[in-house]
């Protein structure tokens, strides 16, 4: 029964927060998230879609590079 009890308590979790932490926190559907995704200067479409295009385009463009240093272009 004892070992029971200890074995109870010691598997709870002590959720807490300062007062400090609560002024910052925001609820809203955008709050999860790291990057700023309303007023932006620049749309976060056209940064989010250049990144990975940029990715998806260089190993393209590397290999008609090697391809035009080899002569076969």
């Amino acid at each position: 029964m004892l070992r029971q009890q200890l074995v109870r308590f010691s598997t709870r979790r002590a959720f807490s927060s300062t007062l400090r932490s609560q002024v910052h926190f925001k609820e809203g559907v955008y709050s999860n998230i790291p990057v700023k995704i309303h007023n932006r200067k620049i749309p976060f479409a056209l940064i989010h879609f250049g990144f990975f295009s940029l990715g998806f385009l260089v190993p393209f463009f590397a290999s008609y590079v090697q391809l035009k240093k080899s002569g076969i272009l």
